[in-house]
């Protein structure tokens, strides 16, 4: 499901969250037709995109599993890598799908500059065959969750791109915590705080500068 804009604003020493500015402060009850707030409402930058329409990208989206298809932080996740076209190349059970659609909201991670034309021309080249060796192959090896899965399929492929360009491999630690983590976190707490507005039209916590 699509997420609203996030819109911030700060009044009596809090920062209010919502999807529409009030007419009056959920907290002092005083009116904003005068034009009485401390600073102008800003919109909070989104953090889910449509995987399909980001070309050579890390995904990362809740698993099938996840009924609610949300970022929760307790929730299993499940990776991809998108070609030039936007299908999602991802690892399973049956072996590698290449999805269409379906990663309509997720994390991405660009993996490549604009500017890298070689790497660029080749992508779809090294994902395809990639993705047809044995490995994925579950009649050679089987899916699995812990040792054997979409993390390994994602983390595999980038480091194998990383090779072709001479630059050393990342750990799975490395690539988590750099780059996939934060991500997760930030999308998590945004979840929280929709989820938050939709029940209760406002997400209000203390403003930075005058939490203790």
């Amino acid at each position: 499901m699509e997420k609203k804009s996030v819109i911030k604003f700060s009044h009596c020493q809090k920062d209010i969250f919502c999807f529409l500015v009030p007419e009056k402060c959920p907290e002092c009850g005083v009116s904003f037709s005068s034009g009485r707030l401390e600073e102008a409402p800003i919109r909070i930058p989104n953090p889910f995109s449509n995987g399909h329409k980001t070309p050579c990208c890390f995904l990362v989206a809740p698993a099938e599993e996840n009924n609610l298809r949300e970022f929760d932080g307790g929730s299993d996740l499940h990776t991809g890598i998108t070609d030039t076209n936007g299908v999602v190349f991802n690892y399973t059970k049956p072996g590698v799908r290449q999805d269409q659609r379906g990663w309509e909201m997720c994390i991405s991670i660009p993996l490549i500059q604009p500017d890298m034309f070689n790497l660029l021309n080749q992508w779809d080249q090294y994902l395809n065959k990639f993705s047809d060796a044995e490995m994925w192959d579950p009649a050679y090896k089987r899916f699995n969750k812990e040792t054997h899965n979409c993390y390994n399929y994602t983390l595999m492929f980038l480091n194998r791109v990383l090779a072709t360009q001479g630059k050393g491999s990342l750990t799975k630690d490395q690539f988590t915590q750099s780059f996939v983590l934060p991500k997760i976190k930030r999308a998590c707490k945004y979840t929280i705080m929709c989820r938050e507005i939709s029940q209760n039209y406002f997400y209000i916590v203390d403003s930075p500068v005058n939490a203790t």
